[in-house]
């Protein structure tokens, strides 16, 4: 079978290489005084540490049977994503000294990462594939919406606005892998795997992320109903951020999907004239994988 890409030619992915929220300490209710917004962003970023550093294992698997041109942009995809997990760790690390309790959230991402420990190594592409496809459209979503980090903290707001950028920029690296690895599978077989991948990790995504964000609103004393109801309303009613990355995810199952059907770089460039500029690390941004 062909692997044919759309990922844009001209598409350069580099490494920002940023640090966030040094010089102090975060605010428990670091978006807004918003409580539910906050265990919604902090279990999000519960999952990125060991999350990214399983996508990096997942795709340079097969790195080295891929073209050169897929070996480059697997390379800088994985000195984005180990940036990300250092700075993920950090803020993590800053909402524990917050008063959180992070651990039962990392050791539930610990546990579906297991799961797949003695699987064959594309089953973990097929899932890096899926939950990439989730941070692009999140991503997009982020930089899209300014209501989303409406009145937050302004290095915690940084930190997810330069994740959603460079996330966006390699969004195709994880596809384009799985495309060549399973270059010999029928068309079909692609299709009804990635499908199902889809929705298995969807059907834990959420549930894993929404019990997480309650058993952060349980620490603050918000519980049953008053919690459920403050996550669904955020997610989906205001701003709603899960409500409008519906279609997006949909898309997913379209026979001819690829990640850079919709070229949304415009995002990016927006990003970085505005806020590019902020937070770089002595000065520098980073090109090589480390």
């Amino acid at each position: 079978m062909a692997t044919a890409t759309v990922t844009p030619s001209d598409l350069t992915i580099t490494p920002r290489d940023r640090e966030f929220g040094r010089d102090g300490a975060t605010p428990r209710w670091w978006h807004g005084g918003n409580p539910y917004a906050t265990a919604m962003y902090n279990a999000l970023s519960a999952t990125f540490p060991d999350g990214e550093a399983f996508f990096v294992r997942s795709v340079r698997a097969f790195a080295k049977d891929c073209p050169e041109a897929l070996k480059k942009d697997i390379k800088a995809f994985t000195t984005q994503e180990a940036i990300h997990s250092r700075e993920h760790d950090a803020f993590n690390k800053r909402a524990s000294e917050s008063g959180y309790d992070m651990g039962p959230l990392y050791d539930r991402v610990r546990e579906r990462i297991a799961l797949l420990q003695d699987k064959p190594q594309v089953a973990s592409l097929a899932a890096t594939m899926v939950l990439e496809h989730y941070t692009a459209i999140l991503a997009q979503e982020i930089l899209a919406n300014p209501k989303h980090f409406e009145g937050a903290e302004e290095a915690t707001a940084m930190l997810w606005k330069w994740h959603a950028a460079e996330e966006i920029e390699h969004k195709g690296v994880a596809y384009d892998t799985w495309m060549h690895a399973t270059r010999d599978w029928s068309r079909f077989k692609r299709w009804s795997v990635k499908a199902k991948v889809m929705l298995y990790v969807t059907s834990h995504f959420f549930p894993d992320r929404f019990k997480g964000a309650l058993y952060l609103l349980e620490q603050d004393g918000i519980t049953g109903w008053k919690a459920k109801w403050g996550l669904i309303k955020y997610g989906l009613v205001s701003p709603g951020m899960f409500r409008k990355i519906l279609g997006a995810w949909l898309e997913f199952f379209l026979p001819k999907f690829h990640p850079w059907n919709e070229d949304d770089r415009e995002l990016i460039a927006a990003y970085e004239d505005a806020e590019g500029h902020k937070y770089m690390r002595n000065g520098k941004k980073v090109r090589a994988a480390a």
